[in-house]
């Protein structure tokens, strides 16, 4: 015990000392919000990542490679298709739009994008922002709590607590330096332990036998790609829900404030690849991790969650366990709680700028000076880590049969349903209107839970909404919106408005570029 002790102690001292550092970059709201626009590839690639995996990948993709076996695989698929298509193909776009508008949050992006002339928007985008991202803390807060009990031994509500506090504390500090910096160095965490972990469990095999050889004794399905069954309907729409994993990458605002804060667009080039490499790394170690964990602690008969935990997502901490001695347990825990806190940081500070910057600053108080502020924004993100926190302990009381994966991927998605559709139509189609952006941003609002509550709980065909899960038929539901709304009222002012910038900030990409290869 104090051998975890002390390597949590030193983890904890890394992170105080970045918030400490970061505290000496911030000026003003621009510092706390997007970093000053001045970081590098490899801060803002890992920092995406970090951002974008969470407690999800450590604690629920294993555990869903232990209960779903290859299958599984179907998240990494989804995930590498949607960080590939956001780095290759949305993001140059957006960080040249967001530079030209001198946008330091998407609802700032969003609003000068559709020369917005009242706050409709504004309000809209930063209040659905806040609801789904207090939810996606309060899902991180959870499995902080669930970490320090499986690894530790502590009540589940000192470790939130304690996790909680560390936390808040670097944010307060650094805001969005203190993000990025403390991102890189948590995302190193998570891709060495989640590569070597699973190379160790293959050398630690029963000899003569390989992992398939194991798992086909325990479960012929869990070999089957198409899940238990082959490829039945149900087994269709369970794959088709693990692949829609990965379109909130596709204009996720705490994806997509990363892109905002990089140096330049050449940056983005370079980090292309190590966003991609990363999300394949470790998305396809985790679900190795969890078979593995299906190999060395189940048999055929025996069920996976009695031994496992809900939905298999212990399989993590038990090869932990099983498999490295008292010394590099510590660190594993640190990196599970990297991955938790890496996410809790960049939301906060995402629901913080919507609150402080959107709706404060541009709508109630345009005048108020950059110190005031300043200190403003790091008051509504202590409390709103409070809110996220009242919730997560209020559902650990209520609903205790409730699984990290589910929890946090309901507030992935409704972030993902909600901005997403709209983020894509913006770069992409100049006949996007305001009303078409309102119109997209509320529906997929909405459709999350009536695809989650409503339509999944239907006789005969609640099953198949329920296995393909809201992000998927959330997302298209927002597309159709802002594409029918566009349709019905068109501007076509705005239409050749976003086609002249569009025109004129290529233009000047190519110059630039130009003169780059000059100069060499």
């Amino acid at each position: 015990m104090l051998a975890k002790l002390a390597i949590l102690l030193f983890y904890f001292g890394i992170l105080f000392f970045i918030g400490y550092w970061s505290s000496k970059k911030i000026r003003d709201i621009k510092d706390y919000y997007v970093g000053g626009k001045k970081l590098g590839f490899w801060v803002v690639a890992f920092s995406v990542r970090a951002t974008g995996e969470s407690a999800w990948l450590l604690l629920g993709l294993t555990g869903l490679g232990a209960v779903a076996g290859v299958s599984a695989l179907w998240v990494v698929f989804g995930e590498v298709l949607g960080v590939s298509l956001s780095w290759l193909l949305m993001a140059k776009r957006f960080k040249r739009l967001s530079d030209r508008y001198q946008s330091i949050t998407v609802p700032d992006y969003l609003v000068s994008r559709f020369r917005s002339k009242t706050h409709h928007l504004r309000i809209i985008a930063s209040v659905i922002l806040s609801v789904f991202v207090v939810i996606y803390v309060s899902a991180q807060i959870d499995a902080t709590g669930s970490a320090f009990e499986a690894f530790m031994g502590w009540n589940y509500f000192t470790g939130a607590l304690v996790g909680f506090g560390i936390v808040l504390v670097y944010i307060l500090f650094g805001g969005f330096v203190a993000v990025a910096w403390s991102d890189l160095f948590q995302g190193l965490l998570m891709f060495l332990g989640l590569l070597l972990l699973p190379l160790l469990g293959f050398f630690m095999l029963r000899e003569g036998e390989s992992l398939w050889q194991g798992l086909y004794s325990i479960d012929p399905e869990l070999l089957n790609p198409w899940g238990p069954g082959g490829l039945t309907p149900v087994n269709i729409a369970t794959l088709l829900g693990f692949a829609f994993i990965g379109l909130g990458f596709l204009g996720s605002p705490q994806v997509y404030v990363r892109f905002m804060s990089i140096k330049n667009v050449a940056e983005i080039s370079k980090g292309t690849w190590v966003a991609i490499i990363f999300t394949l790394v470790t998305d396809t170690a985790a679900v190795f991790i969890g078979m593995l964990a299906r190999y060395f602690f189940t048999e055929a008969g025996v069920d996976v969650e009695a031994v496992l935990g809900i939905n298999g997502q212990n399989s993590l901490i038990h090869l932990v366990e099983h498999l490295l001695p008292l010394f590099f347990i510590g660190i594993y825990i640190a990196v599970v709680l990297a991955a938790i806190m890496s996410t809790i940081d960049s939301l906060l500070v995402v629901a913080s700028s919507a609150v402080v910057r959107d709706i404060y600053q541009q709508i109630l108080h345009p005048k108020i000076s950059l110190e005031k502020l300043t200190k403003l924004s790091r008051q509504v993100t202590f409390g709103m880590a409070i809110i996220a926190l009242g919730l997560a302990l209020t559902v650990a009381i209520t609903t205790p049969g409730r699984t990290i994966f589910w929890f946090v991927i309901f507030g992935w998605s409704g972030i993902a349903a909600s901005f997403c559709p709209v983020i894509i139509l913006s770069l992409f189609w100049k006949g996007f209107t305001e009303k078409g952006a309102m119109a997209s941003i509320i529906v997929g609002f909405l459709s999350i839970p009536l695809f989650k509550f409503i339509l999944a709980s239907l006789d005969e065909v609640g099953i198949y909404f329920d296995r393909v899960a809201e992000l998927g038929p959330s997302f298209a539901m927002g597309l159709l919106a802002g594409y029918l709304v566009s349709k019905w009222w068109p501007d076509p002012e705005l239409a050749a408005d976003f086609e002249q910038t569009i025109s004129e900030t290529e233009s000047k990409n190519r110059s630039s570029e130009s003169i780059k290869t000059l100069s060499k």
